[in-house]
């Protein structure tokens, strides 16, 4: 799965080097061994967070964005409703740049993508997003959110 504007398309370079690491990284790591941590993929560059957790109720979450890293967040266990939309125009609830994410709140509209195992969605600097929400009902979930820097 591959997400963004058509305005975008041509900003960033998908398929560089960086963006093939990561993508060879996922489809030849056994992600459902690996256990939660950081893992450098190409130095600092880009590097994989592998999170367990528990999915929440839409209502429970904030979107974020990134403005040093793309994400390309892959599911691995369990589903999860992933919010997106355009960051331009969002009110800022929370800013932390020492982490790089900004935190904002909801707006009045966006979209959903549902993750299933083996899905993953690239996330660009421009890109806020809701990961871990639930469909249903809080269930238990693993990810690998691979950091590509811009």
């Amino acid at each position: 799965m591959f997400f963004t504007n058509i305005d975008l398309a041509q900003k960033y370079n998908y398929l560089n080097e960086k963006f093939l690491a990561a993508y060879e990284w996922l489809k030849n790591t056994d992600l459902k061994s690996l256990p939660a941590g950081r893992y450098e993929i190409i130095g600092s560059d880009v590097v994989a967070n592998v999170h367990e957790y528990t999915t929440l109720k839409i209502e429970e979450k904030l979107f974020e964005a990134h403005d040093k890293f793309f994400d390309i967040q892959c599911l691995v266990e369990g589903v999860e409703l992933f919010g997106i939309c355009n960051r331009d125009g969002l009110k800022v609830n929370e800013a932390r740049p020492e982490n790089d994410i900004i935190l904002y709140e909801k707006p009045e509209i966006y979209g959903h993508v549902i993750l299933y195992p083996g899905d993953f969605i690239v996330v660009a600097p421009e890109d806020a997003h809701m990961p871990g929400c639930c469909l249903d009902a809080p269930a238990e979930a693993k990810k690998v959110v691979v950091k590509v820097r811009v």
